[in-house]
This record gives C-alpha cells, structure tokens and sequence, in this order.
C-alpha cells in the first residue's frame, strides 16, 4: 500500500533513484566553505592564545573572523542555489593562500595555514570544474545570426551583393 508520499513507492526495475538534493559537485564546494570557515576560526583561537601583543592579534582575529562570515555567507547562497555563490566560492577560494600567508606560516600556525592554502587551491579547482554553460542549455545548431541567414539565402557570390 502506497504511503503517499514522494519517492516512497520502491521503483519496479533498475537501481533506487538519487535524491534530489544537492549535486554531488556543488555538496563538495559546500563542505569546502564550511571546513574554510573552521580554519578561519581555528587560526583566530590560535592567535588568541598565543597572543603576546593586542595590536597585531586583533588584526589576525578581525580578518579571520570577517573571512569565516564570508565562507558561510557563500555557503548558504550555495546551498540556496544562488547564481553568485559560485563567483564568491572562487574568490574564497583564490584569496585563501595569500590569507595563509599573511601570518607567515609560523609555528603555531603551519598547519592551518597550510591547510586554508590547499583548501582555497582546492576550492577553486572544484568551483571551476563544476562551472557549466551560463544561461545555455547547450549547442545549438539553428543559425541565430541574422546575417548568416541572408548570406545563405542570397543566391549571388558573397563579394557582389547590392545596397538595395
């Protein structure tokens, strides 16, 4: 007996549908943001603790923060399935290795830094791999130029046409 519910009724034949939630690629730029957004964190926790100097720390901590709100900022548009969320992935993702390597890659911060300069590589290789067609459906074989048209109508030889 049928629930009545979507997707509940097992299919006749052939493997289980997929469900119809986030595309693989696009799950996998979403977890990218979200662990950007961790390291940001994690990197002000550590200029917190090992703080010597406010003037400095509260520099790193500010920038940090502001990057974290950023990432998960880009990662609800993503989830929302919103058009920028993609060019803000990629800027994320472009920006991270210089954001590393602002601290200098220092004790106690080598890891992370390490970690946020090959996330954002990663992040904006898989941002630019999942890139398709923008607003295109895909190729089309119907001439669209209008002069195309005319040129391939006109029975004359291409040099020889007539302002008429």
């Amino acid at each position: 007996m049928p629930s009545g519910l979507p997707g509940s009724d097992p299919p006749a034949d052939g493997p289980p549908s997929r469900p119809t939630g986030l595309q693989p690629g696009r799950l996998l730029i979403v977890l990218m943001l979200l662990a950007a957004a961790i390291l940001d964190l994690a990197r002000c926790g550590i200029a917190l603790a090992t703080a010597r100097q406010a003037g400095p720390v509260t520099g790193l901590v500010l920038a940090g923060v502001a990057a974290a709100t950023l990432s998960l900022w880009a990662l609800r548009g993503c989830l929302g399935g919103r058009r920028w969320s993609a060019w803000a992935a990629l800027l994320i993702g472009a920006a991270s290795a210089p954001q590393a390597a602002a601290t200098g890659f220092g004790l106690p911060y080598t890891v992370p830094d390490t970690a946020t300069a090959a996330l954002g590589v990663l992040l904006a290789v898989s941002v630019l791999a999942t890139a398709g067609p923008a607003g295109r459906p895909g190729p089309s074989t119907a001439v669209s130029c209008t002069i195309g048209r005319q040129a391939a109508d006109d029975p004359r030889p291409s040099g020889r046409r007539r302002l008429e």
